[in-house]
């Protein structure tokens, strides 16, 4: 009895613990602890991140807006005799009213290219600042036979066609584009549409501005079969994504940015001109920076396509008299950047010329003029190209600066209506391993010009030299008697000038343009060797607040090279002591800082000045390979963020792989004798806002990977039990087993790599590719993290840990069908988001009445699989159990689908279709039969719904 009260009380219990697994399977929120606890941390991970990219590390706007009175001509003759797209897209012709109403052509064509979605209308900030430029100023500056005539502007109406998502979208774009190149450059050959001098040639090239995708679709029109050759040689694009995609939903997108970017690096890298089709054509990449929420502007480094001898990437922040960041619209109507590359492409316009430029080394100086701040390396010096234009009378009597010493001048306008000379010498002594700099806060003035400060550069002309006043242009006698006279031939420094936004006391933005900007001239002291004095004249007649200080000072003296670990840097941070007899500028080096992942503060501290300071402390955080610059002016606390070396970006294809790490240049006044301290930190906070811009695909291909996980883990136990476990139950059994080695797998993945890369184990230069393009062959730049950085293998739990919430919790019943239905619906869930954008574009092709051909992986053989399983699914038949070679088979197309997208989810997101397309079609083999497989079975399976109810 004893015995049977025993057996009955363990029946008892299993049947109590049988109902209470049952009842936690019908439990839609069934979870377990583990899994709950990854849940809660993924949120606050996402929270964190979400937070940290909506209110960290923002940098301000500071875009004035722009105004204008557009008029839009359409070119209804543009037709089909012309174009097969001229029933989809439309040309138009910019026209500013009430400066120029004139239908008819008359200076250089220019076409803008709008972006994604974008409209033709946003012409018009650039035309108009294009017409009121020529009309106030440029017209008063040349006479009648000046190569400068205005710019016409044209623009193109695409439908707002959504050229990010669909590759055919982009390819017809380039070709249409070609096509009103033709008819643009034949309305300057026809009389009754222009209005040009008939001495001048016709033109054979237009000038290219796009936005966004614009600027890819220019980069196409050069591949396209219908380009004309020669008719473009000039593009500048704002906020364009050349490296890689923005997304990789659509293979033929990733397939077109392939192919364009590998036919611009092999044009650029053959050795002859004659075999480069490019030879003469200048690309110039500007990016809005961190304000770009849309595209990062990572994407738009062009060090992976383009040599610095044809173009460069420049950010909106570096240039001058901009210095603010702008987002992905702002940058089409922000009044400082229009103002800059109006004027620019006014300076490379040559209409004497039927390229109607000027020659690609004379646009490349002026662009690098305009567009960098001169403190680069590759910025260029004009004065060794100068011409002596000064003849400078001097004696005795005028100020002579004692060798080496800071020349300081606190005040101009001490010499009362009549100019003050000061000159520096230079000796021999002061030549080796030091530079010269002057700051002031006064515009130089050019050779003739009636201002307020001039800097010469002068040699002393012998007495027996036989060179007359006439040869040169201004002659200035500073001299008190001219029979103790020296004369010197002077050349004028002001076109090397570089300006700085202004510093003082009342300073808050370097954008503001409330205060005159401060003038900065730097030159190698071994550049200076032919001249013997530095003159400094001052032309102001009354007493002001104007300032110079000028000094030769050791490189060694303001150069600092921090060599710290970022582990070192999380844990200490960076501090720096600059002593109280310190050179004007200092520069600060740390080679660890290139991630664009992570973002830092910096905190300046100087103490006050006894004497009282001529300006207060000037910071530039800049990068070298995309030429971002950013100031912080009377900087007391600043948050410092760089697009260096990014996720997936490719390597740099014409030059040595460098660091391209953060670099601080800070102006300090040295009259001040009290010390400065520079703190820099990292913030952990504001760099989880980084991740987003980033890695923001991962979200749509990583959670593949979680379902991919749970549903091998579902066919196992089923094929194995004959219960199909929901996916909750699932992903709590994965939470503690699969998941965690999968993804320290991963982990331990992208360290390999990264000690491939030598960031573990270091690489010679003897082991470098030889061949820049063939680096391209190494793609493990678009594996896994994108970042060959160990330390950031934490990414790949983090990112896991978020993706924990991919999962779905609703309603899990205790039935085989419902959680098989239920999974495989979750995973169709997660593949839609890759094809989602391709059939908005579908959608809006319809809007517009267009059939635009789509490539082959959105016809109907591409989701045949899908519909035979939904329709196999909705008889209510459970899948069979697989026998042991099938359910090999199943395990390894699961297999590899997660493994495709943890590794290459990101880059070719596409192809994750193709792999649930295969899974589908698999699963709907195995619905047959294990056994038979029979075009009969599969009627009946279709044709049986009405009969068959669904099975446990």
């Amino acid at each position: 009895m004893n015995q049977i009260a025993k057996d009955i009380t363990a029946d008892s219990m299993d049947e109590r613990h049988a109902c209470r697994q049952r009842a936690r399977w019908k439990n839609p929120w069934a979870c377990s602890l583990h899994t709950i606890v990854a849940t809660l941390l993924g949120l606050a991970a996402l929270f964190l991140m979400a937070q940290s990219f909506l209110t960290r590390q923002l940098d301000p706007k500071g875009c004035a807006m722009s105004y204008m009175r557009p008029a839009y001509f359409k070119f209804d003759d543009f037709d089909r005799e012309h174009t097969r797209f001229a029933g989809k897209y439309s040309l138009y012709l910019y026209r500013e009213g009430g400066i120029d109403d004139d239908r008819r052509v008359k200076g250089v064509p220019v076409l803008f290219i709008p972006g994604n979605a974008g409209s033709y209308k946003q012409v018009r900030s650039f035309a108009s600042e294009a017409a009121y430029y020529y009309h106030n100023s440029v017209r008063h500056q040349v006479d009648s036979n000046s190569a400068k005539r205005p710019l016409d502007f044209f623009s193109v109406d695409f439908n707002e066609d959504f050229t990010a998502f669909h590759g055919q979208t982009l390819l017809d774009q380039a070709e249409y584009l070609n096509d009103a190149i033709t008819f643009i450059l034949s309305l300057y050959h026809t009389p009754s549409r222009f209005l040009r001098d008939s001495e001048l040639p016709d033109p054979a090239s237009v000038v290219i501005v796009g936005h966004s995708m614009g600027g890819v679709v220019a980069r196409t029109m050069l591949t396209m079969p219908n380009y004309q050759s020669k008719s473009i040689n000039t593009i500048i694009t704002l906020a364009a994504p050349h490296a890689r995609p923005p997304v990789s939903f659509d293979g033929d997108i990733v397939r077109t940015y392939n192919g364009v970017n590998e036919y611009w690096r092999r044009a650029y890298s053959q050795k002859r001109a004659t075999d480069n089709p490019l030879s003469q054509v200048t690309l110039i990449s500007i990016a809005g920076g961190g304000l770009d929420t849309i595209v990062s502007s990572d994407y738009a480094s062009l060090a992976s396509i383009v040599p610095d001898t044809h173009g460069f990437t420049v950010f909106t922040s570096s240039i001058p008299n901009v210095w603010t960041g702008a987002d992905h619209l702002a940058i089409t109507w922000c009044d400082q950047v229009r103002k800059s590359v109006i004027h620019a492409l006014y300076d490379v316009i040559d209409v004497t010329k039927s390229i109607q430029t000027v020659s690609r080394a004379g646009r490349m100086h002026a662009f690098k003029r305009w567009f960098l701040t001169g403190l680069e390396k590759v910025a260029e010096k004009s004065l060794p190209r100068e011409e002596p234009k000064t003849l400078l009378i001097v004696d005795e009597k005028n100020a002579l600066v004692s060798d080496g010493h800071r020349f300081v001048l606190r005040s101009l306008g001490q010499s009362h209506y009549q100019p003050s000379l000061s000159l520096m010498p230079i000796s021999e002594g002061l030549i080796s391993g030091r530079t010269f700099s002057l700051l002031t806060s006064e515009r130089l003035d050019s050779t003739g010009q009636h201002g307020r400060l001039e800097v010469l550069f002068c040699s002393v002309i012998p007495v027996h030299a036989h060179q007359s006043a006439p040869s040169f242009k201004v002659k200035m006698d500073l001299s008190s008697d001219s029979s103790h006279s020296t004369r010197l031939s002077c050349k004028n420094a002001a076109s090397d000038a570089i300006v700085l936004p202004a510093s003082t006391i009342h300073s808050t933005d370097p954008f503001k343009n409330d205060q005159q900007p401060f003038s900065f001239l730097q030159y190698k002291a071994e550049d200076l060797l032919e001249y013997q004095y530095i003159a400094v004249v001052d032309k102001v007649s009354q007493h002001s607040y104007g300032w110079v200080v000028a000094e030769f000072s050791n490189e060694t003296d303001s150069m600092y090279h921090i060599d710290i670990g970022l582990q070192r840097l999380l844990a200490t941070g960076v501090s720096l002591e600059l002593a109280s007899q310190r050179p004007l500028t200092t520069n600060i080096e740390i080679p660890a800082l290139h991630s664009s992942l992570l973002a830092y503060h910096l905190h300046v501290q100087q103490r006050d000045c006894r004497s009282g300071e001529l300006f207060m402390p000037l910071v530039r955080q800049h990068i070298s390979e995309v030429h971002e610059s950013k100031y912080f002016v009377n900087v007391k606390n600043a948050e410092i963020n760089i697009h260096g070396v990014a996720p997936y970006m490719p390597p740099p294809a014409f030059t040595e792989p460098t660091t391209n790490s953060l670099s601080l240049q800070v102006w300090t006044d040295p009259t001040c004798d009290q010390g400065v301290n520079i703190t820099l930190k990292v913030d952990l906070l504001g760099s989880l806002g980084k991740l987003w811009m980033r890695y923001r695909i991962v979200f749509a291909a990583f959670p593949l990977l979680i379902v991919a996980i749970v549903l091998r883990h579902q066919f196992t136990v089923y094929d194995k039990t004959g219960v199909f476990v929901s996916f909750s139950e699932g992903i709590n059994e994965c939470v503690l087993s699969s998941i965690p080695f999968t993804l320290a797998a991963l982990t331990l993945l992208s360290l390999s790599l990264a000690g491939a890369h030598g960031q573990i184990f270091g690489t010679t230069a003897a082991d470098a590719p030889t061949n820049k393009i063939d680096q391209f062959n190494d793609t493990n730049h678009q594996l896994l993290l994108g970042m060959q950085d160990t330390f950031f293998w934490f990414l790949v739990p983090l990112f896991g840990l978020i993706l924990r919430l991919a999962r779905d919790t609703r309603l899990d019943m205790n039935y085989n069908f419902a959680n098989y239905v239920h999974s495989i619906f979750i995973l169709m869930l997660w593949v839609l988001p890759i094809n989602l954008p391709v059939l908005v574009v579908w959608v809006r092709n319809l809007a517009v009445h267009w059939l635009t051909p789509f490539s082959p992986h959105h016809n109907i053989l591409s989701i045949l699989p899908f519909i035979l399983l939904v329709e196999t699914l909705s008889t209510g038949r459970m899948i069979p159990r697989a026998q042991t070679r099938f359910s090999i088979v199943t395990n390894g197309i699961l297999f590899a689908i997660g493994s495709y997208a943890a590794v290459y989810g990101v880059t070719y997101a596409y192809v994750l279709h193709h792999l649930a397309n295969i899974l589908c079609a698999w699963l709907v083999t195995i619905h047959f039969d294990t056994s038979s497989l029979s075009v009969k079975r599969f009627s009946g399976i279709l044709d049986s719904d009405s009969e068959t109810k669904k099975q446990p």
